[in-house]
């Protein structure tokens, strides 16, 4: 069954992508909290820890960049939709707005990856506090 798309149906979607945006915004502030802070302790003690950090710091900071990419295109196509379901332009509304859906499962998986990454470090540094303490 094929209905026709609703200036509402793109519409649902603007709290979800701008929460996301949101969401993706705090993570790369707090990765840039931490690069700051990564940065002043190897000023005042350089430490080879530090300079391993980097690539996965670098590694997250450019899937966030992408996920935040994808989740603005998938609210730009949004609106395009919209505006093509004002002229009466439905089937290509429905295409744009089927790429704005793949634009934004691609920000999630991105996503999901970036998390994987966080809770690795979070991990490596948890382990490294265990071996500190003797419980390795």
């Amino acid at each position: 069954m094929n209905t026709p798309l609703s200036l509402t149906t793109p519409a649902l979607l603007f709290p979800a992508i701008s929460l996301l945006l949101l969401a993706y915004t705090n993570r790369f502030l707090g990765l840039a909290s931490i690069i700051r802070h990564l940065f002043n302790d190897y000023q005042d003690n350089p430490e080879d820890k530090i300079i391993q950090q980097i690539g996965n710091l670098r590694s997250r900071i450019n899937l966030i960049k992408w996920m935040q990419f994808l989740g603005v295109g998938s609210l730009f196509l949004c609106v395009v939709t919209m505006l093509q379901i004002y002229v009466q332009m439905a089937i290509s509304a429905q295409y744009t707005f089927g790429v704005s859906l793949l634009l934004m499962m691609a920000s999630l998986a991105l996503s999901l990856v970036e998390l994987r990454k966080s809770s690795d470090a979070l991990n490596i540094l948890l382990s490294d506090l265990e071996q500190q303490h003797g419980r390795g």
